[in-house]
């Protein structure tokens, strides 16, 4: 972070301060164990805690003042209505600071691994900051914008969203020059009521980017190929088959667990490389190749660094261990990602069974059980030998399973991760490729851990 001068602060988020105030601030915080000297701290409240019963510590720790929403007892406080807002308009103020292009991406699924993409080929380019981990909310996101400086020449912020809104404060703050939104699915729908109004959610992207600003859209999403823009925003449209996009993919085919297709364009048409499965990375590559076009990056350059793209931790990571493939992707689910994993499968290079280890969706409604059956209704398109099931809504995978033609005989209900674990022991053999995939809050992971642990 570049050092920012107190009063400037002030300024940004319309504060109120009774001390003076020509200090300069080297770094800005809201959690008092990254306090050093220098540090500005914002006392932010949640459900269950509230940073204002903090700030004396913050100040002792060596802080130049905290901002907060009422004087408190031993620190040097900034007066604000909202120290949440102060923290979006502080970042925003910050990032303006800086003549950086700005990428935003939005969607349901797919986000996390779409960003990495995108920085991967903006970085061909330019000095590129991008969001780490799923520092994507209202405290992560700015947070992110803070670490910018006068190297940096561009920046992928990614946004998610759990309530109308929050992307447009979000985009107010980072003002993107280009936006992405991946895809609209039905994740948060418990709060947001219909798929349409988590398109108009994602659209508020759109609120603190320029009217200059390109929107890149996938065709293939039934409800994105329908959105009107009423000004003369370009918008780029792709698609894994149609035509008539402005980028779309041919030829795509597997080989080594990844996928070779062509990238074709108004420009012509370039061979491209993903070093992971399923027809919706490719989708996600397309989305990081416009962005490409969108900042007059070659082609060739783009090409180079989809391809240096690999997943990670338990975001859809393949490995190898004893001759068994493991799948592993366990960070979040929702149907469509459900469904884009069991594609995966499909593809998973296996000399013996293929195994679909499957744990709750969460967060889904009402509806959560008709979800459930539904994505079960393509575990037999997964070539799946086997469908082992854990959580409470998760014998509907096999309902929906069994009513496609899955042999009923192949699918098992588990209650506990440990019997899970016992059991997948018994059958995982060498040549078997094993997918596991479920909610974060499922800890799917821990099976795959006692399943491997005494491989390492």
């Amino acid at each position: 972070m570049e050092k920012l001068n107190l009063q400037e602060i002030i300024s940004a988020v319309h504060g109120s301060y009774g001390y003076p105030a020509d200090v300069e601030i080297s770094d800005i915080s809201t959690d008092t164990r990254t306090i050093k000297p220098g540090s500005l701290f914002i006392a932010l409240k949640g459900e269950n805690f509230d940073g204002h019963n903090f700030a004396a510590k913050a100040m002792e720790l060596g802080a130049e003042a905290v901002v907060t929403e009422r004087p408190v007892e031993g620190a040097k406080c900034v007066i604000v209505d909202s120290t949440a807002k102060a923290l979006l308009d502080c970042a925003g103020y910050y990032r303006s600071k800086f003549g950086v292009k700005v990428v935003g991406i939005t969607g349901s699924v797919g986000k996390t691994t779409t960003k990495d993409m995108i920085a991967l080929v903006v970085s061909q380019k330019y000095k590129t900051l991008k969001t780490q981990g799923n520092h994507n909310n209202e405290i992560g996101m700015p947070l992110t914008l803070f670490g910018l400086d006068k190297s940096y020449e561009a920046a992928v912020i990614e946004m998610g969203m759990s309530h109308e809104g929050e992307i447009s404060r979000m985009s107010m703050c980072c003002q993107p020059d280009v936006a992405v939104i991946t895809n609209i699915g039905v994740s948060h729908i418990e709060n947001l009521g219909s798929q349409e109004n988590i398109l108009k959610a994602k659209l508020e992207i759109l609120d603190g980017a320029s009217y200059s600003a390109p929107l890149i859209l996938s065709r293939d999403d039934k409800l994105l190929a329908g959105v009107q823009i009423h000004s003369d925003r370009k918008i780029y449209y792709y698609s894994v088959s149609k035509k008539d996009c402005d980028v779309y993919a041919s030829g795509v085919k597997t080989a080594d667990n990844g996928i070779t297709f062509t990238i074709n364009y108004e420009g012509g048409k370039i061979p491209a490389r993903i070093n992971c499965l399923g027809e919706h990375n490719v989708k996600n590559a397309l989305a990081a190749f416009c962005v490409g076009l969108a900042l007059d990056i070659a082609p060739e350059d783009i090409v180079k660094g989809i391809g240096e793209f690999k997943p990670e931790g338990l975001r859809q990571n393949i490995t190898v261990k004893d001759g068994v493939t493991y799948i592993v992707d366990c960070y979040n689910a929702a149907p469509d990602s459900m469904k884009a994993s069991l594609s995966v499968l499909s593809q998973a290079q296996a000399e013996g069974k293929r195994i679909c280890v499957l744990a709750d969706m969460l967060e889904l409604g009402k509806n959560a059980k008709t979800y459930h059956k539904n994505v079960g209704e393509y575990v037999q398109a997964s070539k799946a030998d086997l469908l082992y099931c854990f959580g409470e809504n998760s014998q509907m995978y096999i309902e929906g399973a069994v009513k496609k033609g899955f042999n009923a005989d192949n699918c098992r209900h588990f209650d506990s991760r440990e019997e899970l674990a016992e059991a997948l022991g018994k059958v995982i053999a060498k040549g078997d490729a094993v997918l596991f995939k479920g909610s974060r809050g499922m800890k799917l992971e821990e099976v795959y851990n006692a399943l491997t642990s005494s491989a390492d």
